[in-house]
């Protein structure tokens, strides 16, 4: 979604070991924000890179995580969501 906007360089990864593409320790060094969709994708994180995640800012946008890949109506909500903290 922000991969096109200028000014931006944007990931996109997957807390749970059957995403797409998981997290790893090179995109939390490589992030200035992270975003999760819920808690307990925060918490994934932590568990697994509570170090790396000291010094960063992330913010959870409690957006149920329900939707398929790229929902016009999850599209909207992230838009929303996320354009209040850039």
């Amino acid at each position: 979604m922000w991969r096109r906007r200028a000014g931006f360089s944007a990931r996109s990864a997957g807390t749970s070991p059957n995403a797409r593409r998981s997290v790893g320790p090179t995109d939390i060094r490589w992030a200035d924000v992270i975003f999760v969709m819920e808690r307990k994708h925060l918490q994934r994180l932590q568990a697994e890179y509570a170090r790396l995640l000291e010094h960063k800012r992330v913010h959870v946008l409690d957006i149920p995580d329900d939707f398929r890949y790229m929902d016009p109506e999850l599209v909207s909500m992230l838009e929303d969501t996320v354009s209040s903290y850039l």
